[in-house]
């Protein structure tokens, strides 16, 4: 008997085609090379910047650039009473992604809930 494939294996393979740009693809590439990371590169490896604490509590939604090479985000919690907690740690969500790309990147945090 052949089993028919669910919808949810039909989302998960839709979104393993999407599409992605070089930056994110190449992002760790040009770390070695001390290129400046890109704000898709951010999106794509957002677990591994923010590491299980945060990123187990909160994803990043929206970028937006800015003026002067820096970025805006929006991070939703997966809980929107954490929104609140997750405020309280601006100073290290802004610490691990400065780190990650070398400067003072980000100019804004919004949380969306």
């Amino acid at each position: 008997m052949v089993e028919k494939p669910n919808r949810f294996d039909n989302k998960l393979n839709a979104r393993l085609k999407k599409p992605t740009t070089i930056a994110a693809a190449f992002g760790s590439v040009f770390q070695i090379f001390n290129r400046p990371a890109s704000g898709a590169d951010l999106t794509e490896r957002w677990n591994e910047i923010m590491g299980p604490d945060i990123a187990a509590v909160a994803k990043l939604v929206a970028i937006k650039k800015t003026v002067g090479n820096k970025y805006s985000i929006v991070i939703k919690p997966t809980n929107p009473a954490l929104a609140l907690q997750l405020s309280y740690s601006n100073d290290e969500i802004l610490r691990r992604i400065n780190k990650y790309f070398g400067y003072a990147a980000i100019s804004k945090i919004t949380y969306k809930k």
